[in-house]
């Protein structure tokens, strides 16, 4: 590499931020303990007492619809706000890997509470049973699902349910992936990369 690519690639690396942005920080660990919650909630409700179920039913929703409202805040903010760059010492391929995975944790974070609300859009008793969005306001259901003929609508409820599962699946795969990722650069390679999102 000759002089003036160095000195390109030192201004590079030293002006490249070291840390994610407060807001980053705020979104990514926001959305995080949200998602554990939901987790919970979601493969949970079935063994609560029967007047609790449609109370965690209804907060589920509720995270979800937040949590979907947040992944595209992030969306938008990670688009406008050049990231921390990963260590040099990372081979490619693990780089290459890491994008990938962040994309697809985006993606997820999207299409998993979209799935949600195209499944609740389909419930039969939706029109008489509102959403309310924490208790604290109606959150609309998707007009054109919730006007479809009644057997394409449940057919559509079961699709919409199996899919978002599966997608709930998915997205449980990569976040583990992810911590542990996040858990070996820590304690295995020495290289942190998790130090870069904490507040």
């Amino acid at each position: 590499m000759n002089t003036h690519a160095q000195r390109l690639t030192g201004e590079t690396e030293a002006t490249a931020p070291s840390r994610y942005t407060r807001t980053a920080i705020t979104l990514h660990w926001l959305i995080a303990l949200l998602i554990v919650g939901n987790v919970v909630l979601g493969l949970g409700a079935e063994s609560l007492p029967d007047d609790w179920v449609r109370l965690a039913v209804d907060t589920h929703k509720s995270i979800g619809i937040t949590v979907l409202g947040l992944a595209l805040m992030r969306v938008l903010w990670r688009v406008s706000h050049k990231p921390p760059p990963l260590p040099r010492e990372f081979p490619s391929w693990e780089k290459i890997a890491a994008h990938a995975a962040h994309f697809l944790l985006y993606l997820l974070m999207i299409a998993l509470p979209l799935s949600g609300w195209l499944h609740d859009s389909a419930w039969k008793d939706a029109a008489t049973h509102p959403m309310r969005l924490f208790d604290l306001f109606e959150w609309p259901r998707i007009g054109y699902i919730m006007n479809m003929a009644p057997a394409l609508k449940e057919t559509l409820h079961d699709r919409f349910g199996a899919l978002h599962t599966w997608l709930g699946y998915a997205l449980y795969a990569l976040l583990a992936m992810h911590v542990g990722g996040a858990l070996k650069h820590e304690w295995i390679d020495r290289k942190s990369v998790l130090k870069r999102m904490l507040p």
